[in-house]
């Protein structure tokens, strides 16, 4: 691969001129830009954008934060940033947060530090202060999957995605119904939780505090296979006093929950009926009834709308919502008498 000093040593000049002729600087000669840019195009060199970027006080790079131990959600939505990001030169740089005392410091180390032209923020609640306290106003910002009215906000409807889940369960006549959860300390988790009361309440069923499993992970938001395995175990334990359903706040939990299923000799749908949430490859696969969410649409708006930003930063913060999508699959299973 090319580099300026070849460059410059073909057209029998400097590097500094070379990188002048780069950044367009008034003070190269025509005859001496036309020399340098036939040489770079003969041996088809590329600048780096961090390179260029130097030059004009931007990275040329978006930096995206994260919950580190989400993997099947993040990835579908990542690919759709990519997506968003086609054909510009911005480096994605991740940054995986583990806890949500961790998000302070994360802004603190890397935002101030000029470290990103642009933010992603995913799946995490900004702390209050930080809008004034930790973000440069020259950095824009675009949320993915939460929401802040000062900001960009592309964020599925958890609550009613929720509603609807427990609301397929108990069409099919299920009343004992519980609801395996992640963290609360996730705002997803949280307004999955309140959609799954909210449906149970509107068709007067009572909500069995036992039945409402959450994780204890130290992590961000327990959305992970363990988490689902680990909890279904603690349903199969009181196996006389389990619900006939139960809407899982993740398909990637759902997986978990059907292994410990399967381990103690359980047959789902028959046994306990499943509903989980996301539609990720893997729920079609297992015959998983979820809500489908569009991963892929969110981070691939959210970068595009991140780079119009960039280009006008005084746009109109907007607010787009999308509404989850039921996906009914064997899991769920048929109307019972």
């Amino acid at each position: 691969m090319a580099t300026i000093y070849d460059i410059a040593k073909e057209a029998r000049v400097g590097i500094g001129t070379v990188s002048r002729v780069f950044n367009n600087h008034p003070s190269v000669s025509d005859d001496t830009k036309k020399r340098v840019l036939r040489v770079a195009n003969r041996l088809k060199y590329q600048p780096h954008p961090y390179a260029r970027g130097l030059a004009r006080k931007r990275t040329n790079s978006i930096l995206a934060f994260i919950p580190f131990f989400s993997t099947f959600f993040f990835v579908e939505v990542l690919r759709g940033v990519q997506a968003g990001l086609h054909d510009l030169e911005f480096d994605l740089i991740l940054y995986g947060v583990n806890h949500p005392d961790h998000v302070e410091n994360s802004l603190k180390r890397n935002a101030l530090r000029g470290r990103g032209d642009g933010l992603l923020f995913c799946s995490m609640r900004i702390p209050d202060d930080s809008e004034k306290e930790y973000l440069p106003e020259n950095v824009p910002v675009v949320l993915i999957d939460t929401v802040h009215p000062s900001f960009d906000s592309f964020y599925i409807d958890n609550k009613q995605g929720a509603v609807a889940a427990t609301r397929h369960l108990i069409s099919l006549g299920h009343k004992n119904i519980g609801i395996l959860l992640a963290n609360l300390e996730s705002y997803p988790a949280r307004q999955r939780l309140e959609g799954f009361r909210t449906a149970m309440k509107e068709s007067g069923l009572p909500v069995r505090e036992e039945w409402v499993r959450r994780s204890s992970s130290p992590y961000l938001d327990g959305f992970n296979r363990e988490t689902g395995y680990s909890l279904m175990k603690e349903f199969l334990g009181k196996k006389n006093q389990m619900p006939t359903a139960i809407f899982v706040s993740s398909d990637i939990q759902a997986a978990g929950a059907l292994s410990a299923i399967e381990e103690a000799g359980l047959n789902c749908p028959g046994d306990v009926a499943l509903v989980g949430f996301d539609d990720i490859e893997l729920a079609g696969h297992m015959g998983l009834s979820t809500m489908r969410q569009p991963m892929f649409q969110m981070g691939s708006m959210a970068a595009a709308r991140l780079v119009e930003r960039m280009k006008d930063p005084l746009l109109e913060p907007k607010q787009t919502l999308f509404v989850p999508e039921l996906i009914v699959r064997k899991s769920s299973g048929v109307t019972i008498g």
